[in-house]
């Protein structure tokens, strides 16, 4: 017996939950849209990826859409921008909650009840390239017009408490871009003290925030390309040539202190330090042309994207030794992956107490020095799914996945596979 539970049986101590746990991993997919035809040849979709059982599922689909290009979680909820439309989402049921007309919807952004749209499209001027919404009914609250805000085509958000950080490229119109970051105070809408990137910092790709400092990559006119450092107080501001690039940036991320991009049409991965401001070197383990580039903040896993545009896509997860763990398929054009980490609430750390075995388990879950009270088992949405008073608990029903017992005010961790 000594020998089974040493070889068997799994002492879950409860621990701290004070730490997050990664629920879900949202994939937008953009489709395929024949531009040659006007058809709409595979719509857009939303795909929830289960890190637990390592299963992919589509959970939305966005009909009449030519294409996807952002999606962000706020709460219990979830925003994307599609085309000409803005919808909410419901986090866990990913119901349809609300949605709004917006023409030329790039990328989105929200603070308390706010929620911050860029727009801009191919040969289309607007008369407001910067919308605020209300973020529960869509309704719109104001549109800043280009006497006193963006005059151009604006693309990534970045929200720093109540400031949003606007990416002013212009992009859509070929020989005319900017390089500017416009700011938004989302307390009183008031926008101003745009940031000049200066000549080599035009048409930024993308914008990110890494302790006091945005960082854009800048694809200029698609002949080269650089990396900008903005002090969010205004101190400094700097641009930094990519060496070596003929074209510009397909994608690119923060990794830790480390920015990854990836040249277009290229299949190295290149590493530069936004500390120093310098290019680190090609990262080992990778060789396809990615679409999408996103860290999980959790393990710090790299998420990739892999996609021919028109037939297949793809997820690939790498460790922080860039080891390929695993790949998933999905949607055709994943071109935005979101992380939905949830905070594991009202446990403490305790240890030598309740033995569950075995573990995980795909029927029977034992209970070993079990004393009395009731046995709650939760899922990590927090939901009640099972409860009883046994020392053995038929676990066949649950689906796959992690979840949690409770006894007596104790927690512990099983697996149901």
């Amino acid at each position: 017996m000594k020998q089974l539970f040493t070889s068997v049986l799994l002492l879950i101590s409860a621990f701290a939950f004070s730490q997050n746990y990664l629920n879900q991993v949202l994939v937008l997919n953009e489709g395929y849209f024949d531009y040659q035809t006007n058809q709409i040849i595979d719509p857009v979709t939303i795909g929830s990826y289960d890190p637990s059982t390592q299963i992919y599922s589509v959970v939305s689909t966005l009909n009449g859409m030519r294409f996807g290009s952002d999606l962000i979680i706020d709460g219990n909820f979830y925003y994307v921008a599609a085309d000409s439309k803005i919808y909410k989402m419901d986090l866990n049921t990913h119901q349809e909650l609300a949605s709004v007309v917006c023409q030329g919807v790039r990328n989105l952004g929200v603070y308390q009840n706010k929620l911050v749209a860029t727009r801009g499209e191919y040969l289309t001027t607007y008369d407001s390239y910067l919308h605020i919404y209300d973020a529960t009914t869509l309704s719109l609250i104001q549109a800043i017009d280009t006497i006193s805000g963006p005059k151009w085509a604006s693309q990534n958000i970045v929200v720093d408490g109540s400031v949003a950080y606007i990416a002013i490229n212009n992009g859509y119109e070929w020989g005319n871009e900017k390089g500017l970051i416009g700011k938004l105070n989302l307390d009183n809408l008031s926008y101003g003290n745009e940031v000049d990137l200066g000549p080599d910092g035009k048409n930024p790709d993308n914008l990110m925030k890494s302790g006091d400092f945005l960082y854009t990559v800048n694809n200029k006119d698609w002949s080269n390309a650089s990396v900008s450092k903005v002090a969010l107080n205004g101190s400094s501001n700097a641009t930094v040539n990519l060496q070596s690039v003929a074209t510009g940036c397909g994608t690119s991320a923060l990794r830790d202190d480390k920015l990854v991009y990836q040249i277009s049409m290229e299949t190295t991965l290149n590493e530069f330090d936004i500390n120093l401001m310098n290019l680190s070197g090609p990262i080992s383990g990778h060789s396809i042309n990615y679409y999408e580039l996103a860290q999980e903040p959790v393990s710090g896993q790299l998420y990739t994207s892999e996609t021919d545009f028109f037939s297949f896509g793809k997820i690939h997860i790498f460790d922080d030794n860039n080891t390929e763990l695993s790949n998933f398929n999905v949607g055709i054009s994943p071109g935005t992956i979101v992380f939905d980490v949830r905070p594991s609430v009202g446990l403490t750390e305790q240890e030598n107490s309740l033995v569950i075995y075995p573990n995980p388990t795909n029927n029977i879950l034992n209970l070993s020095f079990y004393s009395s009270g009731k046995v709650r088992i939760i899922d990590f949405s927090g939901k009640e799914v099972l409860s009883g008073f046994e020392k053995s608990i038929d676990v066949s029903q649950l689906k796959n996945g992690a979840y949690l017992l409770e006894n007596q005010g104790l927690f512990y961790k099983f697996l149901k596979n």
